[in-house]
């Protein structure tokens, strides 16, 4: 009797703990992704990043994350209210293959090691025949013929790291973070449009 009483008491536990789990959300920086764009910005500033702007809904940051200096941080909100569901962070650009992909294989680790196995990475190059050399495959991200991408998906939120390139920005490791409450919540508001 005693042994069926410690298997319900340890099952309701469990269950108590993925409950919260699931009402929880995800956290950048330790402070979760949630709330008005202003106070989250200011947990941000006393988290000792730079403020630089708003517009349109998001705000923009820089500073360290990660062990990287110089990092420029977007918060953005829903469309339909000022609360905060969606990170991304633009890793220092690189102008050599070789340290993009050191950043990229550095940030997936570190994902890996905290949040488990990715749940879906693609890491390749279009074309007719392999790249020769790192100055093709820098060549090929910066004309869209590379995919370098791993999505981490945790119960509060999913995580996306990826190679990106933006005329004004060049070459850069990005990383977005969306937190499963409020990205629903946003998802919700929609269909109610419809």
């Amino acid at each position: 009797m005693s042994k069926l009483v410690s298997i319900v008491v340890m099952m309701l536990c469990y269950m108590a703990s993925t409950a919260q789990t699931a009402n929880e959300h995800m956290t950048f920086k330790g402070v979760p992704i949630d709330g008005t764009l202003s106070e989250y910005v200011s947990k941000m500033k006393s988290a000792g990043l730079s403020y630089i702007g708003t517009q349109d809904g998001t705000a923009l940051l820089q500073g360290g994350f990660a062990g990287f200096k110089g990092c420029v941080i977007s918060v953005s909100t829903l469309k339909k209210s000022d609360i905060v569901n969606t990170i991304d962070v633009l890793f220092p650009k690189q102008s050599e293959w070789s340290s993009l992909e050191e950043d990229y294989q550095n940030l997936k680790m570190m994902l890996t090691e905290k949040y488990g196995e990715p749940s879906e990475c693609v890491e390749e190059f279009q074309g007719y025949n392999p790249p020769r050399d790192n100055r093709d495959k820098l060549i090929r991200l910066q004309s869209d013929k590379c995919t370098y991408s791993t999505l981490f998906e945790t119960p509060k939120g999913s995580i996306k790291l990826s190679l990106e390139y933006h005329i004004l920005y060049s070459s850069f490791a990005k990383l977005q973070y969306w937190d499963r409450i409020n990205t629903a919540a946003a998802k919700a508001n929609a269909l109610d449009d419809l």
